[in-house]
Order: structure tokens, then sequence, then C-alpha cells
């Protein structure tokens, strides 16, 4: 499964401490090769050309735990009382003392299952690798194991679903790849141990806690041992050996692992390293696999955030991955539209990033006749508009138009609109994709506009995707204006191929948010209205709120610009989480700083209001208000939800 925005989550994948230097020396089973489990030597990868040209991949995220049909994370959930999922199962198959996760494994049978019918419309939908759910946090493995006796071969639909899914895969002409959720598994299924503290079966061990089955569940976790990665080194070197059997036996083209670089010390670079030198064996030397991880790479592997986006274009290539629904199928939750599908895709692609779409599955191996709609309208749509995607590398900027997407985890409903642009670039044609169709059939692009003066945009020729007519267009110092035929080619796009001389992306003005201060002279800094400055930090959702997070370099800072209606003496409260203690920042308002020493408040997703201080702001007008680490060498991540300046009557 993939992360959610959950208390264990956030511990070590969003805002967790930056990975520390490898040791040389490793106990781990390395493949011989140029890698070596250190972070300067990864830094010779290079993504290869097959991931940067392919753009869409579909996942499977699929196994036991869709047997309900009650969502993600049901294994663990149904071991908590008051989660749903505890409400369900106990309602459906019984008290998970009687009844537990391993009873649920054999029902998961697969039985209507046809990877070849199913690889064919991903292929046709425009997907050019496909991942397999290799093992959930749930411990059950869908390859062939012979290390863990829990494995799909043994139990459940008695097939290889990776062995069957990759020969599927390959026949498609396919790249393939396989998640792992296993390294989170550890501490994450710790709640199948505990029993019920109140009503009829209080106290009565869930089957968790039988010996019998602690190869599923695994041993209790050494107390403290809580966070998303165990500390635990015997659990560590079981994570290799198990993935490092899944890669050896099945070498796959892309390995996805749920988290930053797994245990964050020589066990992940380890992997890594292997990973890399048993492609390049294969490959004359020259590694030719992916690595995906939730941490930020500088090029060592292909970074990938969770249900987000970049807020711009990165020089590495990166991944979204995100779902159709929920991750596991749920029968209570609605699917995406094709257009949100199309839309998050032109717009990954135009600022280096691949789009990795969990298609969600049925039990039974179906999908939903409405999910087989979408791959059909996602053919149609990639008929016309594959050229701009495919093969693309991006423009000098990645596009123009009123939304304004900070980018970060978790942060995905953008509504966009054909006044929203994407640039891509294929040899000597640049394209730009409308997010719509124009109702008033023409296309504005200001950055491609002809300014007096400068020797730059000399256009020859545009044309229409998927139109054999002629289009005419028109340039001015302000824009260029593109005519369109009045009937529409697409609902989901617009798309022109432009070819020219000298194409160069005209910077349009800066638009300046101005924070606004409410009636009463308050003002309120959210997250979403903040300028961050950093490669890191970002902006992520949970709960339905926005918090900055991935604050994990000191060097990194946000600010706001703001209107005070009033002079006077504020005072300044915040919305934070850590599990730090003592992480100090500094507040500075118009000049005037308040220093604060934030306290752990529990979890990454628990947020406190504290009172920083009182601050004096002398005139009314515009003025900036910032947040900076305080000494580099003691700073401790935080997240931030909001700043509330408020005026004292």
């Amino acid at each position: 499964m993939m992360i959610k925005p959950t208390v264990l989550l956030l511990t070590i994948s969003l805002c967790g401490p930056v990975l520390a230097q490898t040791p040389k020396e490793t106990s781990m089973k390395i493949a011989e090769g140029p890698y070596k489990p250190e972070m300067e030597s990864l830094k010779q990868y290079t993504c290869p050309d097959w991931f940067r040209d392919a753009k869409f991949g579909i996942w499977a995220h699929w196994g036991p735990q869709s047997v309900p049909m009650d969502g993600d994370w049901y294994a663990r959930g149904m071991y908590e009382p008051g989660n749903g999922h505890y409400t369900y199962h106990t309602a459906h198959y019984g008290h998970p003392s009687e009844f537990g996760y391993k009873d649920i494994i054999p029902l998961w049978k697969a039985e209507k299952w046809d990877p070849d019918r199913l690889m064919k419309l991903y292929k046709d939908a425009g997907a050019h690798y496909f991942v397999s759910m290799g093992t959930h946090h749930d411990n059950f493995f869908l390859w062939n194991s012979k290390l863990h006796r829990w494995n799909a071969v043994n139990m459940g639909p008695h097939r290889d679903v990776v062995g069957d899914w990759q020969k599927a895969a390959h026949k498609q002409g396919l790249k393939f790849g396989v998640s792992e959720h296993l390294g989170a598994s550890f501490t994450w299924f710790q709640s199948s141990h505990r029993s019920d503290k109140g009503g009829p079966k209080a106290g009565i061990p869930y089957d968790g806690a039988d010996p019998k089955y602690q190869d599923l569940y695994h041993f209790p976790a050494e107390a403290g041992d809580t966070g998303w990665y165990s500390n635990n080194p015997k659990w560590q070197k079981q994570w290799y050996s198990e993935i490092q059997e899944l890669v050896d036996n099945y070498h796959p083209d892309l390995l996805y692992s749920d988290g930053g670089v797994v245990f964050g010390n020589e066990v992940g670079l380890s992997m890594i390293a292997h990973l890399y030198n048993s492609s390049a064996a294969r490959n004359g030397g020259k590694a030719q696999v992916i690595y995906n991880c939730k941490q930020v790479s500088d090029g060592r592997w292909v970074e990938d955030l969770e249900r987000g986006i970049m807020p711009r274009i990165d020089p590495h290539p990166w991944q979204t991955d995100t779902s159709i629904g929920d991750w596991f199928y749920n029968r209570n939750w609605k699917f995406r539209p094709v257009s949100w599908v199309v839309h998050t895709l032109v717009d990954n692609v135009s600022k280096n990033g691949n789009l990795l779409l969990n298609v969600v599955q049925r039990p039974d191996g179906t999908l939903g006749p409405e999910v087989e709609d979408m791959l059909h309208e996602m053919a149609k749509w990639r008929a016309v508009h594959g050229e701009a995607i495919f093969a693309s590398r991006p423009w000098q900027i990645y596009g123009e138009g009123a939304v304004n997407a900070k980018g970060g985890s978790f942060k995905e409903d953008y509504t966009y609109s054909d006044k929203d642009i994407r640039f891509t670039t294929r040899g000597a044609n640049l394209y730009a994709l409308a997010l719509g169709w124009p109702s008033d059939n023409q296309i504005v692009i200001r950055s491609l506009a002809k300014p007096a003066g400068q020797n730059i945009n000399h256009i020859s020729n545009i044309s229409l995707l998927g139109y054999t007519g002629k289009i005419t267009w028109k340039q001015s110092a302000e824009a260029l204006v593109v005519k369109l035929p009045s009937q529409k080619i697409s609902d989901l796009t617009t798309g022109l191929k432009i070819t020219g001389s000298n194409l160069t992306a005209v910077l349009l003005p800066e638009v300046v948010q101005v924070v606004q201060p409410d009636p009463g002279g308050n003002i309120t800094l959210s997250a979403d209205t903040a300028d961050l400055h950093g490669d890191q930090i970002k902006t992520e959702d949970h709960d339905g709120q926005s918090n900055i997070g991935f604050w994990d370099r000191a060097g990194e800072w946000v600010s706001w610009k703001v209107k005070a209606a009033r002079a006077g003496t504020y005072t300044v409260t915040a919305s934070i989480a850590s599990v730090f203690n003592n992480s100090e920042f500094r507040v500075d308002v118009a000049g005037k700083e308040i220093v604060y020493h934030a306290d752990n408040t529990g979890a990454w997703d628990k947020f406190n209001t504290v009172t920083l201080g009182t601050v004096e702001v002398k005139q009314q007008g515009d003025i900036v208000i910032s947040v900076h680490p305080g000494e580099a060498a003691n700073w401790k991540a935080i997240n931030m939800r909001s700043i509330v300046l408020t005026l004292k009557k």
C-alpha cells in the first residue's frame, strides 16, 4: 500500500531526518559492479531513456486486502477498534481473535483474472510500463517465494501473480516493475498482537498474538520501535533478503519502495546498489533499472510523490503515483474522471515527470465497467495527443495559466481549464496543450508573444493535433492567438504543434499573492498562500487541510506578502506538528523577530496551536512575514499548518 497521511507515515517518509551518509562496509550481499552503498557512489547513476520516454505507467495495487472491498489498510484497521475496517470486519467475518487476516487470505482467489487481456487494455490506453504489487504492508508475497510461506503460489489464487503479470507485460512490449511495501510492515502490523480494551471480547488476544502465525504478523516489536521503518536489525536483514529474492528472481525494470530509502542506512542503500549493479551486469555495464522512493534524490534514484505534483520543472526525472480511487478496491469510493487523469499526466510531463496510475481491481481480478470505459477514453485521447507526450522533453517553462499548483505530496486536486497551457518538446517541435477546449474557439499563449525589438519566436507553422485543416494565428507583442475550428477535437485537451526558429519563452510577470486581513484586522497565513523557498520544502494535504512539510533542510524557508490594515500590537500563534523537541524557528514580521522552540506534539499529523509571542507593526500597508529555521546545526523538521496574527484591542 501507499503511505497514507497518518502518524506512522509522516514520522519517516515526509519529515524524517535527512538520510545519513552510509558506512563503507556493509554486511549485505551486493552484486559486483560500479555502485557502492554510499550516497557519493550513487551520484554516477543516470536515469535510463526508456523511463524518460515512457511517461505513463499503470499499477496493480491488488492483493488479499481487496477481498472485503472496504479500501486501503484493511489488514491493519481490522485490528483497531473504532476504525471503520474493524467495524466492517466484525460485522461480516467475526471478531479478529476468531477470524483474522490469515483467514481473509484464502478468500482472495482472483478467479476471473486475465492478465493478458488487461495488459492489452493498459497498453492501448498509453501505458509504457506496468507495476505489479510485490508485497504490501500485510506481509503477503505475490511472487513465488522460497523464503516466506505466505505467498500467492501457496495460498489464495495459487498463482505466481508477479510472474504472470510480468509475462503479460513483456508480451505487450511494456517494461515491468514491482512495488514493495514490506519495509513498513514490521511496525505497521503490530496492532494484530493486541486485544480489545472493552466490550465482551476485552482482553482476548487477536490472532496475531498466536506464535504459530508470527511469520505473517511478525514478532512483537521492542518498546519504542514505532516508526515507519523499524530500527530492529533482524527485521532489516529479513527485508533485505526477501526483497533481494524478488529482485534476483524477476529482474524487474523498476523497483518501488513505499517510503524513503528503506531503513535510511546501509540496508536501503545496499539494495539500491545491488539493483543497479545487477542491471548493469545484464546491460553492458549500464544500469537500465529504476528505483523509486519518496525521498529527494538529486538524481541518485527517481523521486516519487504520492498523490502529488512538482511545482516546477525538476532537472531530474521524477514520478507521481496516484490512484483512480482508493488504493485497494472500495465499494464506497467514486472513481476519478478521465479528465483528471489526462490533466495530471500532461502537467507531470511538462515538468519532467511520469505518472504511475493505480487502476483499481476487484478481488476477482476484473475491472468495473466505468474503469474500462475510462481506459477506452484514454486510448482515444492517446491516439490523437500521444505525440506531444511520449518521448517528449520539457521546454524552457512548463506552462502558463491561472492555476498556481505549489506542489507536494497529497496535493493533487486542481481544477484546470483551457486557460491552463502546458508545453513539451519533441525533436524540432514545440507542443502547447491547453487543458480543455476553449468556448470561444481560440487559444491565447502569452509565452509565445513576439515583443518588439527581440529576435525571438519566429513561427513558421502551427497545426492542431487531430485536425487536417489549416489553422490561422496572429502574433503580437502581447501574445500568440490561435484560431480553432468550430468542431472541437477533444473535451480533454487542445493540442497545438508549433514549428519555427528561436522559440523562446517570454517570461510573464509574476503574480504576487498578497494576504488580506479579515474585517477585524487579523491576518491568517496558510500553507497554500505561502511562498516556499527551497528545493525540498513542499505543501501537503492531510484531512482536507494543507501544511508546509518536507522541511528537512535548515536553509529552506517560507514567506508571505501581507496587507496590514492597521498598525498595532499583534499576538502571533502558529499551528505546528513535530516529533522532535526544541526545534527552533524564527518568525520575522516586518523586521521584528520572534524566536520559538517547538516541542514534540506526538506525531507529524498532530497539530498544536501555540502562542509565539507579540509583535508591534508600526504602520499599515504591505509587509513581509517570513519563517526561518533556527541554527542550522540544531534544526529539527516541523510541519506548519498556519500562522495567525491577532490584533490586540
